[in-house]
């Protein structure tokens, strides 16, 4: 996969709004996670949204509107599994040490 600078530019604009609005959503915060850990929970959740929407042969049928809904939508969800998991992981942690 040849990754081209304006690709990387929507990753970046989608893995943003994404972990925003996830962010938004665990912390009921307006700022939510924090500027840099919105956008790498984006970015992380994007790649997984990606992902999972490949590996199911998931497709929302929203034609050329697709490259960004779609894969906003994608986004979110992977950046919202990435959360729930990053939680867990925490959760578990917190529980040996005690």
């Amino acid at each position: 996969m040849n990754l081209t600078v304006s690709q990387l530019v929507v990753w970046l604009i989608v893995g943003g709004l994404a972990g925003t609005l996830v962010g938004r959503l665990v912390t009921f915060k307006k700022e939510g996670l924090g500027f840099w850990t919105n956008l790498g929970v984006g970015m992380v959740g994007a790649l997984i949204g990606g992902m999972v929407f490949r590996i199911f042969n998931i497709d929302l049928g929203l034609g050329e509107i697709r490259v960004s809904l779609g894969e906003l939508i994608a986004a979110f969800l992977g950046s919202l599994l990435f959360v729930v998991m990053w939680w867990l992981v925490g959760k578990f942690r917190g529980k040996k040490s005690e």
